[in-house]
């Protein structure tokens, strides 16, 4: 049989197939350079196409540099243009090869062709090489003075561009003055606007060295220019509107006059078609009348109607920018909207973005007058094939029945929701029904009887079955089946991985065991025992506390778990009027959008103690043997979230039930509980069926733990690792002045932390935030403790979580962890 034929490749046409292609194209173009016959501008095109789509796809083509600008002499713009694009992109990495344009640029900025000229100077300042700027200032020079005015917006920018090269030869060549001259003076509006946006960026980065730049920056404000620019606004572009009215926030009027003025002037901008310009607008309104409650109240009535007509039209990206706004301002005067509820209905193919900041307004507006609309609509959402919308819907109907509008009605509707049989439906009307009994008291008889009828197994979402049981036990004495419920909860106590659901079942158990004991007495014993012996600290203590108290008196715990409640007048706010005010300052920006002020999200020190991932790019490696060390590119490149992601998501619980950062010592169910008790506690203990032996010996304290001091670890064990196990213990130490001073230089840590038994796989960060991996083994066994350790110098707190083979070790590789840091010190 004769051996398969090989299929023949053929070189893209886009491509080329070697180095011999590019050397055919050089050879081209030299032919051509000095070519003055008829079409030779058409083959210069097509090789021109070529060459730009090679550099495109990132073929190396800067030998053809040479022959480029030599064909670059031609009348053709379209030639030019594409010149221009190929040196701008090997001039920033070649500035050799940057110094063979500057003839061949500096000749056609002086071109017939005004288009030629400005886009000559262009690229001319675009080639941002420090050693070529003496050859800028004469171009810009005249670019300034063109009489086209493309080529004075060019220059103008031209000359933004110089100052980010050479600050001095700017402020030497004295361009700031001709550009407030040409701001002043020149017909042409964009060139205005760009010598406005120079100019304000130039003087506010001199003016903290430049007294005179500071004085010039204060004019821009003054009135007679403010006025100047208001004035012309209406010959400006959308965008220099933006530009001059966000000057105009900024200007500060001297009495009510000039407010009414600056008012006047602006009017017609609320009517403009682009939103940005009416954001921009409104925010002078606001701003000019906040101490004038009457006149802001009108501004508010009279921004109502192009804020709701920006909505209803264009993208659904820039309604959401307007709804945001809108948002905020209803938020601070529901009551002004409230007419307008209907603008806020969900449309069925608008984004889910949008939908639930509707919601979100919906809820705000809502008052006596139009609840039941509301209300009503809301309920429609509930059935939505977005789940997402459909529970937000639930939650608003929730929120306005806590307003007090209507409640009859809504209770009668959150009670239909928990007979839908839709589970997540269920679930957040079970939480909205646990918030409307602590509220209303009153409505405990018609909820519980539909409350009671719903099967605990169908009910799956953490706080949904926290509220069903807090329900349970609240009101037992009317649910007849709460104990046994209860205890079919406590029997799976193993299989619940919410904390926030177990330390419910614990209360609950306790409230039930006080209003019917015979009934619930063995499922207290067991959720007691079961809470003493949860790795969960917060559980453990409150069944440690729980159990305390029955043994002090039973009277007492009871007056402590189940007093007497008054009903909630009003649920706390998310988030404080301090905050919502400093949005609102910040009102045609990001911070709307964001819903949380800018330095929220500008400034690094706000971001939280776990947001510095972008400072730990390039990590630093300990000074550990080369086999027990994580290089910090290998481990960025393998596990991401490990070392540059610090606010992990919460890690998978362990079979026990904990999936919190938090660790508590183990309680052995059969040892007592150490410290004199009453004697009453072990007629408690056999009462509960805990089985606890009489005598009040202390529990035998374990061994101190010893470490490993040649301890080693595989890098891609410690990465395996510290993805399985949970974290066992999250903690925050202080760190002493001289340990914060002797950061400065880390590896002096790693050494000291090394020298007791305690090595660093893996460190990085700058001041004042710096990370570390360590890890440690236990001397007689191989048991591993993982630490990821996070030192902000700047606050002298250092936050720890640690995650380990033994567990039930944890607290004590903590206690030696911290003693070892607290000892570190200047060496």
């Amino acid at each position: 049989m004769a051996p398969p034929a090989q299929s023949q490749r053929y070189p893209s046409p886009s491509q080329p197939s070697g180095k011999g292609e590019v050397s055919d194209l050089k050879s081209q173009l030299r032919q051509l350079a000095g070519s003055r016959a008829p079409g030779v501008d058409d083959s210069k095109r097509e090789l021109f196409k070529k060459v730009i789509s090679y550099m495109t796809i990132g073929i190396d083509v800067s030998s053809l540099f040479g022959e480029m600008v030599m064909c670059s002499a031609t009348s053709d713009i379209v030639l030019k243009k594409m010149c221009y694009l190929y040196v701008g992109n090997y001039a920033k990495v070649n500035p050799d090869l940057a110094l063979l344009t500057i003839n061949f640029l500096q000749r056609d900025c002086k071109d017939q062709d005004p288009m030629i000229r400005g886009l000559a100077l262009r690229s001319l300042c675009s080639l941002r090489v420090a050693n070529l700027v003496e050859y800028l200032v004469g171009p810009l020079g005249l670019g300034l003075k063109d009489s086209n005015s493309y080529v004075r917006k060019v220059a103008v920018n031209g000359v933004l561009k110089l100052y980010h090269i050479s600050a001095s030869t700017c402020i030497d060549a004295d361009f700031p003055a001709t550009l407030k001259y040409l701001m002043l003076n020149d017909p042409d509006t964009q060139v205005v606007a760009n010598c406005l946006s120079a100019l304000q960026e130039i003087w506010t980065l001199e003016a903290s060295t430049s007294e005179e730049a500071a004085r010039e920056r204060e004019t821009l404000l003054s009135k007679s220019i403010v006025y100047y620019f208001l004035n012309r606004i209406k010959e400006f572009s959308e965008w220099a509107q933006c530009l001059l009215l966000e000057l105009a926030a900024k200007y500060v009027p001297s009495d009510s006059n000039e407010i009414f003025d600056i008012m006047n002037l602006l009017e017609d901008r609320l009517q403009h078609a682009n939103g940005a310009v009416v954001l921009a607008a409104i925010k002078i309104f606001l701003q000019l009348t906040l101490s004038m409650s009457d006149v802001h109240h009108q501004v508010y009535e009279r921004i109502k109607s192009p804020l709701l007509t920006l909505v209803s039209s264009g993208s659904p990206e820039q309604s959401y920018a307007v709804l945001s706004h809108l948002h905020l301002l209803v938020m601070r005067a529901p009551y002004i909207f409230s007419s307008d509820y209907k603008h806020f209905y969900c449309q069925y193919n608008e984004p889910s973005y949008v939908k639930k900041l509707k919601l979100e307004m919906l809820t705000a507006v809502a008052n006596e007058s139009n609840t039941y609309e509301i209300v009503t609509e809301l309920c429609e959402y509930a059935a939505n094939v977005d789940i997402p919308i459909a529970r937000e819907s639930i939650r608003a109907v929730g929120k306005i029945a806590l307003q007090q509008y209507d409640v009859n009605a809504i209770v009668d509707r959150l009670l239909q929701f928990l007979e839908m049989e839709k589970d997540y439906v269920t679930a957040e009307a079970l939480v909205l029904v646990k918030d409307l009994l602590r509220k209303y008291p009153q409505w405990s008889q018609d909820c519980i009887a539909v409350v009671g009828n719903i099967s605990s197994k169908n009910v799956q979402a953490p706080k949904a079955k926290a509220a069903l049981i807090w329900m349970l036990g609240e009101y037992s004495q009317d649910m007849h089946d709460a104990p046994y419920v209860l205890e079919s909860l406590i029997e799976n106590w193993d299989e619940e991985h919410s904390a926030e659901v177990r330390l419910h079942l614990l209360t609950a158990v306790m409230k039930c065991f006080f209003k019917r004991p015979p009934e619930t007495q063995k499922a207290l014993g067991a959720a007691l025992a079961a809470g003493l012996t949860d790795f969960h600290q917060d559980v453990h203590d409150r069944a440690l506390l729980y159990y305390r108290l029955l043994q002090y008196n039973v009277s007492v715990a009871e007056r402590v778990v189940n007093p007497p409640k008054q009903a909630v007048s009003v649920f706390a706010d998310t988030q404080s009027s301090e905050i919502k005010d400093r949005i609102f300052d910040e009102f045609n920006s990001l911070s709307v959008v964001y819903q949380k002020p800018s330095y929220m999200f500008i400034d690094k020190e706000h971001r939280g103690p776990f947001e510095f991932s972008d400072e730990l790019g390039n990590l630093s490696i300990s000074a550990e043997p080369a086999d027990t060390v994580v290089p910090a590119q290998r481990v960025a490149e393998n596990d991401k979230d490990l070392l540059l992601s610090v606010s992990e998501k919460e890690d998978g619980r362990d079979p026990s039930g904990n999936g919190f950062a938090y660790s508590a010592p183990s309680y052995n169910a059969s040892a007592p509980v150490s410290g004199p008790a009453p004697a009453s506690s072990f007629a408690i203990d056999d009462l509960l069926g805990l089985g606890f032996p009489s005598g009040t010996a202390a529990t035998p304290s374990s061994p101190p733990l010893r470490l490993n001091p040649k301890a080693n670890l595989d890098p891609g064990t410690f990465q395996q690792k510290w993805r399985q196990l949970p974290i066992s213990l999250s903690q925050e130490y202080s760190i002493s002045p001289q340990g914060v001073a002797a950061l400065t230089a880390p590896h002096a840590l790693l050494q000291h932390m090394q020298g007791h038994a305690i090595h660093c796989i893996a460190s990085g960060g700058q001041s004042p935030n710096f990370k570390f991996f360590f890890f440690g083994q236990k001397a007689e066994e191989e048991s591993t403790f993982l630490v990821e350790c996070i030192i902000n110098t700047s606050s002298a707190k250092s936050q720890i979580k640690i995650k380990a083979d033994d567990q039930s070790s944890s607290q004590a590789f903590s206690t030696l962890f911290q003693s070892a840091l607290s000892k570190f010190v200047l060496p």
